[in-house]
């Protein structure tokens, strides 16, 4: 999904793009987090009688409910029902597609980062775009940083009602700063370079100190452009008819944090340096697809004590996840996943070796668009398959997604 190439009347550019928006609305374009959609949405669009202004509003939301076992002998059953996600997207332009914009904003607690800043952050992205070129674009204000493949996609792009523990553990999520995205070309194979100075603190505070927080991330196709960007989406829901494959790294370090996992967690009283490394890749093929992601975080002491002066720690460690689906006709998908996260020595009294299977079932109405997921899990502590560990859990989630 890429821009227009930018002509230098800006009066006949923009003429142009509104004539390409309702032509691809045709098309079921996939959602990207790391730049305005102003090509290929279908939707609530306005565009000024001038043709200098154009925005497009959308919304989502994902209904669920969830319930959860622990095997402790005792009857610890837990059932969560609630809105999940409740968020409303603006995306658009202002007198030329070269300056363009995206808004996102979360209405649920679980979506507001409530729990660890103790304030409702309603506001997930609110960042300005300049596009230089069709492959060259910079922004600056907040929204996610180009770390791990899974954190990349967006949440109405999983083929589970969840990321994985891996993600949750050690992604270095949103923040405010500068980015880069550059697109390009090494014979056939496209090659995209994505790169972010930011505070460090992600999306809770009103000011910072002087440390930054640098990432960097680097994705190689050596089979060509996969449709519809669908290398930003997780199952193959535009049935590949050739083999694509996807390929990225890359690596965060964030200097004198004061929150405890970067830019996620609660506030601590000791500001520390965290760096965090990630490699993953994707495979789809006629239905078929295929994802891994390993990530590991460093720091040198993970131990530091809250606001409330308890001792709280890092998860420093790594992860694995797996996810492999099959996607039969009439929009059935069949999916598993296996996910593995082993502590640091440094943190072991804490925190176990944890492994969690899972198998899900969805049934795409209008693809990510209109869903209905089912997914069944089990958590295993230390290896401990027969149940025998007090903290293993098992548990099932239903989930409807629906948005525009």
């Amino acid at each position: 999904m890429q821009l227009l190439k930018i002509t230098k009347n800006p009066l006949l550019k923009t003429g142009i793009l509104c004539s390409m928006l309702a032509m691809c609305g045709l098309t079921e374009a996939q959602e990207r987090d790391d730049r305005a959609t102003i090509l290929n949405f279908k939707g609530i669009q306005f565009t000024s009688k001038d043709s200098l202004f154009y925005t497009n509003f959308r919304f989502r939301m994902q209904n669920r409910i969830k319930y959860t076992n622990t095997l402790d002998g005792e009857q610890n059953d837990e059932w969560e029902a609630r809105v999940r996600r409740l968020r409303m997207r603006i995306d658009g332009y202002i007198y030329t597609p070269k300056i363009s914009y995206s808004v996102q904003l979360a209405f649920t607690r679980g979506d507001q980062d409530f729990d660890d800043s103790g304030i409702p952050n309603i506001v997930r992205d609110a960042i300005i775009f300049y596009n230089f070129s069709d492959d060259f674009y910079i922004g600056i204000g907040q929204n996610k940083l180009p770390g791990n493949r899974q954190r990349v996609n967006s949440s109405g792009q999983l083929q589970f009602a969840e990321r994985s523990i891996v993600n949750a553990n050690f992604s270095v999520d949103r923040d405010f700063g500068l980015s880069a995205n550059l697109s390009k070309k090494i014979g056939d194979m496209p090659i995209n370079l994505k790169g972010a100075i930011s505070t460090g603190e992600g999306r809770a505070v009103n000011t910072t100190d002087n440390g930054l927080a640098y990432t960097g991330r680097v994705e190689f196709l050596p089979l060509g452009e996969f449709t519809n960007a669908g290398d930003y989406s997780e199952g193959d829901l535009e049935r590949e008819e050739t083999p694509k494959l996807s390929i990225g790294g890359g690596y965060s370090y964030n200097s004198k944090t004061t929150r405890l996992s970067g830019q996620t967690g609660a506030f601590v009283k000791n500001a520390k340096d965290l760096s965090t490394v990630f490699a993953d890749a994707i495979f789809k093929y006629n239905g078929f697809a295929y994802q891994a992601e390993y990530m590991q975080r460093n720091v040198n002491d993970p131990f530091n004590k809250n606001m409330e002066d308890e001792q709280v720690y890092v998860y420093k460690g790594f992860g694995i996840n797996q996810q492999i689906s099959y996607l039969f006709n009439k929009g059935y998908e069949i999916a598993g996943r296996y996910t593995y996260v082993e502590p640091h020595k440094d943190i072991r009294q804490f925190e176990k070796k944890t492994e969690i299977l899972e198998a899900g079932l969805t049934k795409y109405m209008k693809a990510h668009r209109l869903k209905f997921q089912l997914n069944g899990n089990y958590l295993v502590k230390d290896g401990h398959y027969d149940n025998s560990m007090d903290n293993n859990k098992w548990g099932f989630t239903f989930q409807v997604e629906l948005g525009i």
